[in-house]
């Protein structure tokens, strides 16, 4: 995974049987949340959603550790990403320029960063250890996508930004600057590759590679639920070693 940024597992059974049980959950909650969907009613966000243990387990399903290339530690509970046809829509809660470059270039960006302020400057504030997508129901609509190489670039950029301060203080450290610079690097330079998976499969990302959800496109067919994917980000101690780590 390291050279490019990500890998794709599977298919296994034992990753299948844990996304059929987190589905069914994921519906429940789907059928009960007052949580509004973003971009015109195109996108459930579903931070927190699912009521998987922090083994990871649902329902009595364990988690697929056995069938991952991770270590097993505590999980938190998985954001639930629920695309719906039409992704993206305009809406009230995204500036004109947000909507395009959602359109137009996947949302891109690095988990982890937060806008932080009214001016929304970006810190590191949750500096995960990985990334795990896994999709809950069967369909290629919205692939995750990533830029192949941009973790490295970006590793680079943030950590010359943050190396003149203390490393106890990288994460309020104001990276914005450094952060686009190196998103239009990658852009101009990284190849941009779409993710469809399956249940039984899953993406692992490198923490600190570039990435987001293509738009919908006419033909695309999910279940009426739309499509679903499962994601876990556990997260490191510091900002320091969300960087220097391999």
């Amino acid at each position: 995974m390291v050279g490019q940024g990500w890998k794709k597992i599977g298919p296994h059974p034992a990753i299948a049987a844990w996304a059929e049980a987190a589905r069914r959950a994921a519906l429940d909650h789907l059928a009960t949340t007052t949580e509004p969907w973003r971009c015109g009613g195109t996108w459930f966000v579903g931070v927190d959603a699912l009521p998987n243990a922090p083994d990871g387990g649902v329902s009595g399903t364990p988690f697929p550790w056995d069938a991952l290339p991770l270590h097993p530690e505590p999980l938190h509970k998985a954001q639930l990403s629920v695309i719906r046809p039409g992704y993206p829509q305009p809406s009230p809660e995204e500036t004109p320029a947000a909507f395009a470059f959602r359109r137009d270039r996947d949302a891109a960006h690095l988990d982890g960063l937060l806008p932080i302020g009214p001016d929304k400057r970006r810190m590191v504030k949750e500096p995960h250890a990985w990334i795990l997508g896994l999709p809950l129901n069967d369909t290629t609509a919205s692939p995750l996508t990533v830029w192949e190489g941009s973790h490295e670039i970006l590793r680079a950029a943030l950590l010359s930004a943050l190396t003149p301060h203390p490393p106890a203080t990288w994460g309020d450290v104001d990276i914005t600057d450094a952060y686009q610079q190196a998103r239009r690097q990658i852009f101009a330079t990284c190849r941009r590759i779409l993710l469809p998976v399956r249940p039984g499969e899953a993406t692992l990302l490198h923490r600190l590679t570039l990435h987001g959800v293509a738009a919908w496109k006419p033909g695309d067919i999910a279940p009426p639920e739309g499509r679903m994917i499962a994601y876990l980000r556990p997260q490191l101690a510091t900002v320091h070693q969300w960087l220097t780590a391999p």
